[in-house]
């Protein structure tokens, strides 16, 4: 079927790094529906957690994304300054960023 076709296109068609990519969106994502199951389930009590929390996982997977983009060799175009290893570093700065302020607001 369609899902079939999709995934042989995905497995035969897509780089180790973008599938290691998507996997951490995927880690992301099921982060983010645990913590907000666990908030309706039990509650908000510690609020500034659960939005920290939340937001972490929110801004990891739209940096994640943005790694992916600026990774995937389709894209190389659109990026033409910007090599692999400087995407991965924008990443990791961007990401320390991220969690000082998410780490503020504890």
């Amino acid at each position: 079927g369609v899902v079939t076709s999709f995934w042989d296109e995905y497995s035969s068609h897509t780089s180790q790094r973008l599938k290691l990519i998507d996997c951490y969106l995927a880690y992301i994502v099921l982060t983010g529906v645990l913590q907000f199951c666990y908030c309706c389930l039990v509650g908000t009590f510690p609020f500034n957690s659960f939005l920290s929390g939340f937001i972490s996982c929110i801004g990891s997977f739209v940096l994640a994304v943005c790694l992916r983009v600026q990774s995937n060799p389709a894209n190389k175009q659109q990026f033409r300054g910007i090599s692999a290893q400087r995407a991965f570093g924008d990443f990791v700065f961007a990401h320390c960023v991220l969690h000082l302020v998410c780490r503020l607001l504890i």
